[in-house]
């Protein structure tokens, strides 16, 4: 009897997306994100609110004479207050008419005024023209295959999983675009894992939508953490991204009240201009030209020299510093110049920072990484102290990881770093800070060089010029290359003389018919 041909199961982000996106139909996906998103969002609170009201109904224990419809019991136990017309059993019986879209909208509209912290957050988009109803219904119908339980922790960790990985594959398929509010979930965990923060405040300045700040809860959740030990703060000017990172954290429990939006952005108007932390994650725009630097020339942010008004890189780096606490650390991602320039100042600030001790690590990362940029990235670690108890003391040296040849393509345009990849760096950096750690210098690979060394290259931070070119193996041995190919050259000719004989066997069989 035959064996059945294993069929590998699709996971249940990946299905849904094929069936959402055919739903698709004309509508962009730069519009289309918030319309799912959105739903997706919409059932996880209904989801987390229908589990406490049903306790609430119930009426023991602790709930033992609660109002299942009063806001303020939804409230203390952190829980979105859903009013009746809006809740996700009302929106499923009411998906097949053609006033869905209305429906829709005007249950957003409800939960943002019964819940102060999502007021301006939801997006209000279905009843659009261009939204067919029936696309929408069946939608809406899709949806409410996730996360089948009443676990309220099960439906959040599903929910979750499938919003953060939509948001992945939305940034896909606006490509360039999609570069602005999404980072690439490998960068994200290379950043994360590589400066641990288990406890205390973690600011991103350029937040986008959210994904450090996920993948911070993420990480301490893994590594058996208390969530409650990290606080967010956060900051973006694109109100719609703004929105999607509000959403992404909801859906997590993340309190995100102190991730503030303003059109003016984090130079102009910073949010948390007073509050000083022990993590920054970033990932800015790269070479940023119109960063309104020339109404800041005295700010005092600009510690380390003045940034050039025609790109922001410097003054980016800047902020970052501006906003650590005496012991804080910053991970963020970088256009690969900056490594180098010295257009307008930008060499004696780089200058500055080294001597300063204040830069840890430099990883070259791979082209590809990002959606929205062909440019070369780079990581760079900052710490305000490299002399610390915690670490070892590195205040005279630099770590330089070259990681270009890393990662794999996931499409002709884009590649990411596997978990390999990441275990790699991530473990070479922390071998090399830890007291204990077993470090070593990699030819072509990795590099801890001393300050003078730096001083000697004149200040580049680039890691190719301090790792050096990997050491090929010279294990050539022509004696066995040309006898391997003259093997094969005798068998070819030996095949051909078979078919050549063949041949003139059958030419006269024909001849002879």
């Amino acid at each position: 009897m035959a064996k059945k041909k294993e069929v590998k199961e699709e996971s249940l982000e990946k299905q849904l997306w094929k069936s959402a996106d055919k739903l698709r139909k004309n509508i962009d996906a730069a519009e289309y994100k918030h319309i799912v998103l959105g739903l997706i969002f919409l059932k996880y609170i209904s989801d987390a609110f229908k589990e406490l009201y049903t306790k609430l109904k119930a009426g023991e224990g602790e709930f033992a004479g609660a109002d299942p419809e009063d806001k303020d019991e939804y409230k203390a136990e952190n829980v979105f207050f859903v009013p009746a017309d809006a809740r996700w059993t009302y929106l499923q019986a009411h998906a097949k008419q053609p006033t869905i879209g209305k429906t829709v909208d005007e249950a957003m509209d409800a939960i943002e005024k019964e819940n102060s912290s999502l007021k301006g957050v939801l997006p209000k988009v279905y009843a659009r023209q261009n939204l067919d109803p029936t696309s929408l219904g069946e939608l809406i119908d899709l949806i409410s295959n996730i996360a089948l339980g009443d676990a309220k922790s099960r439906s959040a960790d599903v929910l979750g999983h499938v919003f953060e990985y939509f948001l992945g594959e939305f940034a896909l398929a606006e490509g360039k675009k999609g570069g602005q509010f999404y980072t690439p979930r490998s960068v994200v965990e290379l950043l994360i894992e590589m400066l641990e923060p288990y406890k205390g405040r973690v600011l991103d300045p350029c937040c986008g939508s959210g994904g450090m700040f996920v993948q911070s809860e993420a990480f301490v959740s893994e590594h058996q953490g208390k969530i409650n030990d990290i606080s967010i703060y956060g900051q973006e000017s694109n109100q719609t991204t703004w929105r999607l990172a509000k959403m992404n954290l909801a859906i997590r429990g993340i309190d995100s009240s102190q991730v503030k939006w303003n059109n003016e952005g984090s130079f102009l108007n910073d949010a948390h201009k007073d509050t000083k932390v022990d993590y920054i994650i970033a990932n800015p725009p790269f070479n940023v030209s119109d960063w309104s630097g020339e109404l800041l020339r005295k700010d005092g942010r600009w510690q380390y020299g003045t940034p050039p008004t025609g790109n922001a890189n410097y003054a980016w780096i800047q902020h970052f510093i501006y906003h650590l606490a005496p012991s804080g650390q910053a991970g963020f991602v970088l256009a690969k110049g900056a490594l180098t320039s010295k257009t307008s100042g930008e060499g004696e600030i780089r200058k500055a920072l080294v001597e300063a001790g204040l830069i840890d690590c430099i990883v070259n990362l791979p082209a590809k990484l990002f959606l929205n940029t062909q440019i070369p990235a780079s990581l760079w670690f900052l710490s305000r102290n490299r002399a610390n108890g915690k670490f070892r003391n590195r205040s005279h040296e630099i770590l330089f990881i070259d990681a270009r040849n890393m990662g794999h393509l996931i499409n002709r345009r884009n590649r990411e770093l596997s978990a390999e990849d990441i275990k790699t760096i991530t473990d070479t950096y922390h071998n090399w800070r830890n007291p204990k750690g077993n470090y070593e210098d990699v030819k072509g690979f990795c590099n801890a060089a001393s300050i003078e060394r730096v001083k000697e290259l004149d200040y580049v931070l680039t890691p190719g010029r301090y790792v050096g070119l990997a050491k090929e193996k010279d294990d050539f041995d022509f004696k066995e290359r040309f006898s391997r190919l003259k093997s094969e050259f005798e068998a070819q000719l030996k095949e051909e003389a078979i078919l050549n004989e063949r041949i003139l066997e059958n030419l006269a069989k024909v001849k002879y018919e």
